[in-house]
């Protein structure tokens, strides 16, 4: 069952179609993703859809479900993206413009005024460790180290 090569281009030119000339929008770089956050959704159709060499579908079905799967996962998502995109983008700016607002203005100066105003409890708390509680759990360390436990099987 060979292909022929009008149909081969016939779903080419349906494929081609998905692909987007990053020239056509100004501004808008090749790759959206440099970070490679959303490497598992990088799917293609052979990693969903697979046949054995036992077994075989007509050459002509296994192309048209190729271009078929192609086309309607762009479509699909360039639709959902249009409906999603600007409302979860426009929640997500809000939410990291408070989170950094709340940071920048609320939480390092309030951490910074208490490392300031309570350096003194800083200081009196290391000298209670050091002169009080340091050497009694020094001594009962030296007291406890030469405990040897040895388990034996009778």
């Amino acid at each position: 069952m060979e292909i022929n090569e009008e149909e081969e281009e016939e779903v080419s030119s349906l494929l081609d179609q998905r692909e987007i000339n990053p020239n056509d929008a100004p501004g808008v770089t090749e790759d959206r993703d440099p970070k490679g956050i959303n490497k598992c959704l990088k799917v293609t159709f052979e990693d969903v859809l697979a046949e054995p060499a036992s077994v075989r579908s007509f050459d002509k079905v296994w192309l048209w479900s190729h271009a078929l799967f192609e086309v309607s996962r762009l479509w699909v998502y360039r639709i959902v993206s249009l409906l999603l995109a600007v409302p979860v983008a426009l929640a997500a700016g809000l939410l990291f413009a408070v989170l950094s607002c709340l940071h920048i203005w609320l939480i390092v100066p309030s951490v910074q005024l208490l490392v300031i105003n309570l350096h003194w409890i800083k200081v009196v708390w290391h000298n209670l460790l050091k002169i009080a509680i340091s050497p009694f759990f020094r001594s009962f360390g030296k007291c406890c180290g030469f405990i040897r436990i040895s388990l034996e099987k009778y």
